[in-house]
């Protein structure tokens, strides 16, 4: 089951060639030389943590880099030694025989001329994969590919200390996709009257004891994106963009990329605990998929969508059991037809497996605690908070019911409702083992993407009622301090508030240059609307979320990272923004978009509709066993490392059993 899928030739050779690209192009980016070694120099491992290893040998045909006619080196040998000690062959090292030998060919653009010139260069390649090893002894290791008479590629691993004492039985794992921390500071002034510059009330994350940042980079460029950042925090290993689960090389096969096993492998097969994964997401999508997934296309939704039910069983690979809860929308992916694996019917699938199926927020809270559980709730993503809450007629038009009726997905959960019931059937199912869940507000990125700042906002809002709710549920259930709660992030996007504006002035006005003199920067800024009652206006969602939503005087806010738009800052009631559309393959403003507003010059190219992610640090913070390292500035893979050591996963020997 689970084993080789296929995507189209045309899809597979898009993604083989994004795969290889980076700054601007490179032949394959963790390898600069004809000789590669994945994982490649400075990775960092867990005693125990299995993984493949594959070498290729690259001989390109043309282009600047052409070399020995096209033929690759087959008949290169490897060599891998720990702390200075004697050299040994990698079948030997491991106690493996000696890996077959594959050959393939691939092609990349070298630069955006031949790209533009439809040039590839064509390279031959020769490779061994060696599936499913470890290394237990922390250390220093050496890894050295010998080809072409001469030449050699180098790779230095590290192997982090041994951490075998859990330290917390139970890990929730929050991600707010997208969020920063000045996204963090903007909730904070829409939801949390001040006075005098002074908050009388405080966000559930302002209150956690320890903070701390983690960098975002992907293994081969600087800005990364849902699924390798998200691989980078479940594995301890970085990736490629669009790659989940492994380290991308250069072969046909999307799924044959040499893996590393994620958090939830690593606890099924210890621990043998409990596992789930909750987002507002659709549950193919990068953030929650990528604790099931290995392969380095993040688009083959069906099949992933598999992996997560079966596990990946080809490869010999290790298995995770399935999630104990598996809350999200798209239904897409489970509806038998087009979408789905093989075009099966994924809820019966589920089903088979003893999971009860809810399509609801009524049938969700109605079900076993004792059952595994899965809850397909609408199809593509959930409709944000602000949606759902405060303009719930913009779904009447919505065609998302999970069960494939064309009507609309009324009776809908929110982050909150599936976290709490995940956390109750984690708790009875994972029991003296434990649980670990990982919990996303996924909308705070996609409508960041799109320049919807309140909808972003409204989310990450929820994230955080969400937050605080949970820690009230555990303590009521009596496990707070045996529960360790990590919130962050997977990147950024580059947004900041930069003063107020004043959208009945705005309006009025008629050329852009005079629009825009209603933002009132520095003094001129005022203070905040949204949290001063208005009269006929109330929402009733809560005391951690605005009163207003649509006032006069509004946050002006931006990205750095934007496509040609026209800016009101005003509220969009009727639905997510779009803020720039095509015409002969270029993005333009939207006319329909802020008709009201100024036009904004983009700042990307004109093949991007909307915006990018950028470098900035994203905040970590911590409550409860092992909050103190936490602190302080470090890789995002290091975040998996911090979770690992305190849940005692670095073992040093083989465990394969559960019996602690």
């Amino acid at each position: 089951m689970a084993a080789k899928f296929a995507l189209t030739a045309a899809a597979a050779l898009a993604v083989s060639l994004s795969a290889v690209s980076a700054q601007t192009f490179q032949r394959l980016g963790t390898c600069p030389t004809l000789g590669c070694i994945l994982p490649p120099d400075q990775q960092d491992f867990l005693p125990g943590q299995q993984f493949d290893i594959r070498f290729e040998v690259h001989a390109p045909v043309n282009g600047s880099e052409a070399f020995n006619g096209g033929v690759p080196d087959d008949k290169f040998t490897v060599t891998i030694e720990k702390d200075g000690a004697a050299a040994k062959s990698v079948a030997d090292f491991f106690n493996k025989k000696e890996a077959d030998l594959e050959t393939w060919k691939f092609s990349w653009f070298e630069d955006l001329f031949a790209q533009e010139a439809k040039s590839p260069s064509v390279v031959n390649v020769a490779s061994k994969v060696y599936r499913r090893v470890a290394l237990y002894e922390p250390g220093e290791y050496t890894i050295t590919l010998n080809y072409y008479d001469g030449k050699k590629t180098v790779a230095h691993w590290t192997v982090r200390p041994l951490a075998t004492k859990k330290r917390a039985k139970n890990v929730i794992f929050f991600i707010g996709d997208g969020m920063t921390s000045n996204m963090i500071t903007a909730a904070r002034l829409l939801a949390h009257k001040s006075v005098n510059g002074k908050y009388q009330s405080l966000l559930a994350l302002d209150k956690f004891p320890v903070l701390g940042h983690q960098m975002t980079h992907s293994i081969d460029s600087f800005i990364t994106d849902s699924a390798n950042s998200a691989s980078a925090l479940y594995s301890g290993h970085k990736s490629t963009v669009n790659a989940m689960g492994v380290y991308a090389d250069s072969s046909p096969d999307l799924f044959d990329d040499p893996k590393v096993e994620t958090i939830v492998e690593l606890l099924k097969r210890i621990w043998g605990s409990a596992w789930g994964a909750v987002s507002t997401a659709f549950l193919a999508d990068a953030t929650p998929i990528a604790l099931t997934s290995h392969t380095r296309s993040r688009y083959a939704y069906g099949p992933l969508i598999d992996q997560a039910l079966h596990g990946l069983t080809n490869y010999s690979w290790t298995n995770h059991g399935g999630p104990d809860v598996f809350f999200g929308g798209g239904a897409e992916q489970f509806l038998p037809g087009s979408d789905s694996y093989l075009g099966k019917d994924y809820y019966a699938e589920f089903a088979k497996k003893n999971y009860s199926v809810s399509l609801n927020k009524t049938s969700l809270l109605q079900a076993s605690n004792d059952s595994r559980a899965l809850g397909i709730f609408c199809k593509s993503n959930l409709p944000v908070w602000l949606d759902r809450n405060v303009f719930p007629e913009n779904l009447d038009s919505l065609t998302n019911d999970p069960a494939g009726n064309k009507a609309s997905a009324t009776d809908l959960p929110g982050l909150k409702e599936m976290t709490l019931k995940a956390i109750d059937v984690l708790h009875t199912r994972g029991g003296s083992k434990g649980f670990f869940l990982m919990s996303e507000a996924a909308s705070i990125d996609k409508q960041m993407h799109v320049l919807d700042y309140d909808r972003a906002l409204g989310d990450l809002l929820e994230l955080d009622d969400t937050v605080g709710a949970t820690i009230q549920h555990l303590s009521d259930l009596g496990i707070l301090d045996e529960t360790l709660i990590v919130v962050s992030a997977d990147h950024g996007h580059g947004f900041d508030v930069f003063g107020s504006a004043d959208t009945k002035y705005l309006a009025a006005k008629k050329t852009d240059r005079e629009k825009r003199g209603a933002v009132g920067v520095y003094q001129n800024s005022g203070l905040s609307q949204y949290t001063v009652e208005q009269p006929g206006v109330s929402y009733n969602t809560g005391p951690n979320f605005p009163v207003n939503w649509d006032p006069r005087y509004v946050i002006a806010s931006g990205l750095g990272a934007n496509p040609d738009h026209r800016e009101s800052y005003g509220l969009n009631k009727e639905g997510s923004r779009l803020p720039a559309t095509s015409v002969g393959g270029a993005n333009f403003v939207n006319p329909a978009d802020n008709p009201d507003g100024f036009i904004v010059n983009g700042t990307l190219p004109t093949s991007e509709a909307q915006g990018v992610h950028s470098l900035t640090d994203v905040p970590v913070y911590a409550l409860g066993p092992c909050q103190e390292v936490f602190g302080g500035t470090y890789s995002n893979i290091d975040v998996f490392y911090k979770i690992a050591d305190c849940l005692g996963l670095a073992q040093p020997t083989n465990r394969t059993t559960c019996a602690r």
